[in-house]
């Protein structure tokens, strides 16, 4: 029988893209099926590219740099690697609310209060699923970078893949595609350390885990 509440894991060493996506889908059908409690997987993964379900091949600007590799989730591409946070939520919206708008809004709020907590204000951005960090000298066309990607699949109500942030990744791998909702040269990418914050992924980990009840732990609307 599946516990209450939802299971936290947290995985030390990089986990390789294929293998994460078997062991998602394994997990949503043992959630749909009743058979385990909905999963929040802590992760890294090691450097590589994901194309989303809308990405485009002229976007991938440097294909031999790294491995890339067609995700089902939805956006453009994206990257991982060492020093970038993956949290996988795998959540059942037959009881959360049949409403995947939502479920994004969710995940962002819960990047926006982790952020906080360092200091960090985040902000969400029309049209550009994500979170965002405004540059002090943005100018009056609003400069900003981005600091958490957000790319989610949803089977039979239950959703999977989730959130990317970026807490000392090598920042450089992004010069290799046009990152998810990056179409000119007024965004960019950034990251806790590049702003200042000195936080390990420990803290980070404790950080996630406090904000995701203020979000998750209730069924309010979303904004």
């Amino acid at each position: 029988m599946p516990q209450p509440g939802v299971e936290w894991r947290v995985s030390k060493a990089p986990v390789a893209y294929e293998a994460a996506v078997a062991a998602m889908e394994e997990r949503i059908a043992a959630i749909r099926a009743g058979t385990a409690p909905e999963l929040v997987w802590l992760l890294e993964h090691p450097p590589l590219y994901t194309a989303g379900t809308s990405a485009r091949p002229e976007d991938l600007l440097q294909p031999a740099r790294l491995p890339v590799f067609k995700s089902g989730r939805g956006g453009q591409y994206t990257y991982h690697g060492p020093g970038q946070r993956i949290a996988y939520a795998m959540l059942d919206l037959s009881r959360r609310g049949r409403d995947v708008r939502c479920h994004v809004w969710r995940l962002e709020e819960w990047m926006i209060r982790a952020l906080a907590r360092f200091g960090v204000t985040g902000e969400r951005r029309d049209g550009r699923v994500g979170v965002w960090i405004a540059r002090p000298d943005g100018g009056p066309n609003g400069a900003d970078d981005k600091i958490a990607a957000i790319g989610v699949r949803v089977r039979h109500w239950v959703t999977y893949h989730g959130v990317a942030l970026n807490l000392d990744p090598d920042l450089d791998h992004f010069r290799g595609i046009v990152p998810c909702g990056i179409a000119d040269a007024l965004s960019g990418v950034t990251s806790l350390a590049k702003l200042g914050v000195q936080a390990s992924m420990s803290d980070l980990d404790q950080v996630l885990r406090a904000s995701f009840d203020e979000v998750f732990a209730t069924t309010a609307a979303c904004a």
